[in-house]
């Protein structure tokens, strides 16, 4: 395919942040966002991983404008910077998708091991935390502002052996909700003009792994290609419709 996309959807001249935009979902997401005329600003602490997805990107839409930024999302100041810098480059900031992610698990409950809630602390909670708080003020100045958050079902079922992943993932629903409930504040008796959303799988696939693992069924997993449908699928409805919810890739446990 090339072209800068349909140009005729929500997302056509739209300017989307991506947070961790260097692993398969965060590829996928910038591909096709980019396909949706989207001017793609994607961030990664790997700058290997996140010049690879640009480069795909580029290469697919050539009339498509992505550009690649290594911000340490752990640093709240250097996260402000980012934000800053997109609006004022592009002029606007329609979207910040978060894709930051990590997993760590135990055989057991009791066999838990706390440097692992130290690790997923920052990659789930303080990166959500960070970009929420950067990007909050630039999504209100949009016309259609989104934050999506990608979460997991553990969340809401949290089971023995994944104590500090479901936390984790618990806790970054919650801070994108209190960030909701900002943007329905500040929307008034008109309704909120930017939102904030939550998409829950149970797990992800790619093809890298169904070509590692050829006889795995993969059952309710969701392929990183529907989930940046998903993503974009976010600014086609209303910031009322999509502010505040959980939008199930899964079934709901």
């Amino acid at each position: 395919m090339n072209g800068s996309g349909n140009g005729n959807g929500a997302l056509a001249g739209a300017v989307i942040a991506v947070a961790g935009a260097g692993g398969p979902a965060g590829k996928a997401a910038v591909l096709r966002l980019a396909e949706a005329g989207a001017t793609v600003v994607a961030a990664d602490a790997d700058a290997a991983r996140l010049a690879e997805s640009v480069d795909a990107a580029r290469y697919a839409h050539g009339g498509a404008t992505v550009i690649g930024d290594t911000v340490d999302l752990l640093d709240l100041d250097a996260t402000k910077v980012w934000a800053d810098r997109t609006e004022k480059e592009f002029g606007r900031i329609d979207g910040l998708v978060h894709l930051v992610g990590g997993w760590r698990g135990s055989a057991s409950f009791t066999e838990t091991d706390l440097a692992d809630w130290d690790f997923l602390e920052k990659l789930l909670i303080r990166t959500v935390q960070h970009t929420s708080l950067a990007f909050h003020d630039g999504l209100l100045r949009s016309a259609n502002g989104r934050y999506v958050l990608v979460s997991q079902a553990g969340a809401h079922k949290p089971v023995a052996n994944n104590a500090a992943y479901n936390a984790g993932k618990a806790a970054a629903e919650a801070w994108t909700l209190a960030l909701a409930d900002s943007f329905r504040k500040a929307g008034g008796e008109d309704g909120p003009h930017a939102a904030a959303a939550i998409l829950v799988i149970k797990a992800l696939v790619h093809d890298a792994m169904r070509a590692e693992r050829p006889n795995a069924k993969f059952a309710g997993f969701t392929d990183v290609k529907e989930l940046a449908e998903a993503i974009a699928a976010v600014w086609e409805r209303s910031a009322s419709e999509v502010n505040g919810q959980r939008l199930w890739l899964t079934p709901q446990p």
